[in-house]
């Protein structure tokens, strides 16, 4: 039992000390990064996509991604990055709970990978707990994205089909975690695959991430469908069949056990439920 604890708690160390010693190097960027105007800045956006298409994975260009957005951050907010900020970047990227304090950061430390991550074209989804920090969170960080050329989407609950699918094809979206899953439901229920709001998923950053999938997962989502136009279609051709006259609307074959409308009855029933074609 000691040497697993031992082993957990080695592999923790190792992984702190290797993100930090990446924190370091993105630090050792600044001055150089710093010296750059806004559109060199935004220009390294581009730069960075080449050489994704190039073969480069997101590990090579990520000393240079934080370097750079660290930057644009400072002169959209004046606030500069500390170390533990950066280190939790790092950590959130490899697939890690970053646990911070309050006051700590945790808004600005997530720009980092959500950066990252985006520059693939792919999308990146930030997960919040409610609108008020989607929102809030969205316009307090959008700017330093839209300066480096990237895209920023809200979804929001008032949203229409179409509205929703120009969010989700932003390169950043914020949302909630409900509005996440109600959208992947209602996806379900469409007739259309073009009338989904969803596209594939890639990446997504979760704010509150003990709240959000294990407070909140406790709460299932519930949907119904969309309220049928045809619900008295039953009752309305029940009453139309009752007012049928036999061999004047219809014809009985009581040996074959069918019954047939005739031209009349047809023209009866394209009138009372507004068919314009020839019924047979």
């Amino acid at each position: 039992m000691i040497k697993i604890f031992k082993k957990l708690f080695d592999t923790e160390y190792k992984e702190l000390k290797k993100f930090t010693a990446i924190a370091n190097q993105i630090d050792s960027l600044w001055d150089e990064y710093d010296k750059l105007s806004d559109s060199k800045l935004a220009k390294k956006t581009d730069e960075f996509k080449e050489r994704l298409a190039n073969g480069e994975t997101l590990d090579d260009i990520l000393v240079e991604a934080y370097a750079t957005i660290r930057v644009m951050a400072y002169r959209k907010l004046g606030e500069k990055a500390f170390l533990c900020q950066l280190i939790g970047a790092i950590a959130i990227h490899y697939g890690n709970i970053a646990e911070m304090k309050t006051g700590e950061g945790k808004t600005l430390t997530t720009i980092f990978p959500a950066y990252l991550n985006a520059l693939t074209g792919a999308g990146v989804h930030v997960v919040t707990v409610n609108e008020y920090l989607t929102q809030r969170n969205a316009e307090w960080m959008g700017p330093i994205f839209n300066a480096l050329g990237l895209t920023v989407g809200v979804n929001l609950r008032e949203l229409n089909p179409k509205e929703k699918q120009e969010v989700y094809n932003a390169d950043i979206m914020y949302t909630t975690n409900n509005e996440l899953g109600f959208d992947y439901l209602r996806d379900n229920m469409v007739v259309k695959k073009e009338d989904r709001v969803q596209r594939k998923l890639n990446y997504c950053i979760i704010d509150e991430v003990d709240s959000v999938l294990i407070d909140e997962a406790r709460t299932p989502l519930i949907i119904s469908g969309g309220v049928m136009q045809n619900v008295n279609l039953f009752d309305r051709a029940d009453m139309f069949a009752k007012s049928l006259s036999e061999n004047t609307d219809y014809i009985k074959d009581e040996k074959a056990r069918t019954i047939s409308l005739t031209d009349e009855g047809a023209h009866k029933c394209e009138k009372v439920f507004s068919h314009n074609s020839a019924l047979h």
